[in-house]
């Protein structure tokens, strides 16, 4: 008996690329730590435009319609979907189903133990 075949959703990339910067101490030690200080409740004008952390890993555009695309290196498939946004963080609702929570601090995210900074 033969059961169909589920999709296969990769659910751990951006945590595994977290811990690989770690790990790997990237060329930018500083985009693998937390950011300190309290986060900002932000307005869809403060998030939309592009974010790129130090290190070029991972990069992320979202557009004022409240949508976003995003790239990690190495990563066969973009991320793209819509976001929503919650208090202090930016929830990405990616069109495979993974829903990520990025963290808006004065003028930088934290995302999945990246630092975005503006481009």
């Amino acid at each position: 008996m033969t059961t169909p075949c589920e999709p296969h959703v990769d659910f751990t990339v951006l945590d595994a690329a977290a811990l690989l910067a770690i790990a790997m101490k990237g060329a930018s030690e500083l985009s693998s730590y937390p950011l300190i200080g309290t986060p900002k409740v932000v307005t869809g004008a403060a998030v939309a435009g592009v974010w790129r952390s130090p290190d070029g890993v991972v990069q992320l555009r979202l557009h004022t319609d409240g949508t976003f695309a995003g790239e990690v290196a190495g990563r066969r498939r973009a991320a793209h979907g819509t976001y929503d946004i919650k208090g202090t963080e930016v929830v990405l609702h990616d069109d495979s189903g993974l829903n990520t929570a990025v963290v808006v601090y004065d003028g930088e995210l934290e995302m999945a133990g990246h630092r975005l900074l503006p481009v």
